[in-house]
């Protein structure tokens, strides 16, 4: 896969790790995604909170 400077920046910008240093170091790939599955289940609760408390 090719990476833009756009995935790079982002990268940086969430992680603090360049695009080609996920894709070599399974660790820090890991650590990454931990995180971003931490970040969704956060903000799918969430979602639901605000849904309850509009159909309450």
């Amino acid at each position: 896969m090719n990476y833009t400077s756009e995935m790079e920046k982002a990268m940086q910008t969430s992680h603090r790790i360049g695009y080609a240093d996920y894709c070599r170091n399974l660790d820090k790939r890991m650590k990454v995604e931990r995180k971003r599955t931490e970040n969704y289940k956060k903000s799918k609760q969430i979602v639901s909170e605000i849904d309850n408390n509009i159909f309450k």
